[in-house]
């Protein structure tokens, strides 16, 4: 489902990506093949520094659909970045690929926080961070960082995902799976 970046991905994810519903909500804008194959090998490099984390989405055909990234890494928290192909949209990748890579992120790379800007006209975006039940709208919580986000304009709602949240979350999703197989074996 979700891979580290690679070369061979860029023809498949720049057609995604220049799609009008898709790019304008995509921080790192490229306007030609060769400069999106320039932006995805800075990309890569930059993770080789440890400045970010970037992979690529794949559906269940083993086909590029998107990218998932965590931005600006600094004191254990970072800035989530997520976009899939319009054609890939309502079908389940962001959730699937969200919970991956936060068990990267939490259990294998030590991020504490992964914060989510999102435009507040970017509708599908801020419906799909509502569905999270480990995100908390981190508008009042967080004013400092809410009010660098929007110090010209006031254009983002920020979210926050901490570690203990998305654990806790998991637990009782686990919990709960527990319960519902328990239930049944007794019925049967």
């Amino acid at each position: 489902m979700l891979k580290k970046r690679d070369l061979q991905d860029c023809h498949e994810l720049f057609e995604l990506l220049m799609d009008p519903e898709v790019f304008p909500f995509v921080r790192q804008k490229a306007y030609s093949y060769d400069e999106y194959v320039f932006v995805t090998k800075q990309t890569i490099e930059a993770e080789e520094r440890g400045e970010l984390v970037s992979r690529t989405i794949y559906d269940d055909w083993n086909t590029p659909i998107g990218t998932i990234n965590l931005y600006d890494i600094q004191d254990g928290a970072g800035f989530l970045g997520t976009w899939i192909g319009k054609p890939f949209h309502g079908k389940g990748y962001n959730g699937i690929a969200k919970d991956a890579f936060f068990e990267e992120l939490f259990y294998e790379l030590g991020i504490e926080t992964v914060f989510m800007r999102i435009r507040k006209v970017n509708h599908r975006s801020l419906k799909a961070a509502e569905k999270l039940p480990y995100a908390v709208k981190a508008n009042e919580t967080r004013p400092a960082i809410y009010l660098q986000l929007n110090a010209a304009e006031d254009i983002y709602d920020l979210y926050e995902i901490s570690k203990d949240q998305y654990t806790l979350h998991m637990k009782r999703s686990a919990a709960h799976l527990q319960e519902d197989s328990h239930v049944h074996l007794m019925e049967a």
